[in-house]
């Protein structure tokens, strides 16, 4: 993603998306850097399907919920949180740290705290970098409960943009990454992956 958030979306301090993780790119003493933030959605969707639904619409279930500190402070604990990018996380690093900490707590009030622990951790990133323009896509753009709570924390510079946008942006990067191949072209930053070098990633078939 970061070769099209520079090339195409370079209007932005920063391209945040909410999908299963969060994840960020944006410049910094300028190199484009890129690296996960915190799980969203493959938390609060595996929580919301005890209420027999796919996902929290509008995290309106969240919102209803009550914040366990206890719970909150174990969250922003995590180690994760203070290594240096780059830096990602997987489905395996949620079933290790994550879903045990939700033991002996109602399922409502685990998914108001943890959009509490996502949306802190998020604005740690923005508020630490001076982000004062953020494009937000992904399914979780779609979480007005979450959006409202980074909101809240960050300022107003997070940018919702046209649906088309918030759904397609990965793909529509993806496409550009393979017309950058197909013109020998850099479509990978090493300064987001930590790599030895840019480079044009992909194979022709």
């Amino acid at each position: 993603m970061p070769i099209g958030d520079e090339l195409l979306f370079s209007e932005y301090d920063a391209c945040l998306n909410l999908g299963g993780f969060s994840n960020i790119s944006l410049k910094q003493e300028g190199k484009r850097i890129a690296f996960d933030i915190a799980p969203v959605n493959i938390v609060l969707n595996t929580l919301a399907q005890k209420f027999n639904k796919n996902f929290d619409e509008n995290g309106d279930l969240a919102r209803k919920g009550q914040i366990n500190e206890h719970l909150l402070a174990k969250l922003n604990s995590l180690d994760f949180y203070s290594r240096p990018h780059p830096k990602s996380l997987g489905v395996e690093w949620c079933n290790e740290h994550i879903f045990s900490l939700f033991e002996n707590i109602e399922t409502i009030d685990a998914m108001a705290t943890f959009t509490e622990h996502a949306a802190q951790q998020i604005s740690n990133i923005i508020n630490k970098n001076s982000l004062q323009k953020v494009l937000c896509t992904g399914g979780g753009t779609y979480n007005t409960f979450l959006i409202e709570k980074i909101r809240e924390k960050a300022g107003l510079g997070i940018i919702i943009p046209k649906n088309e946008i918030i759904d397609y942006k990965e793909a529509l990067i993806f496409a550009f990454m393979g017309v950058l191949k197909m013109n020998n072209e850099i479509n990978v930053l090493s300064s987001a992956t930590g790599s030895i070098a840019d480079h044009s990633s992909g194979v022709m078939a």
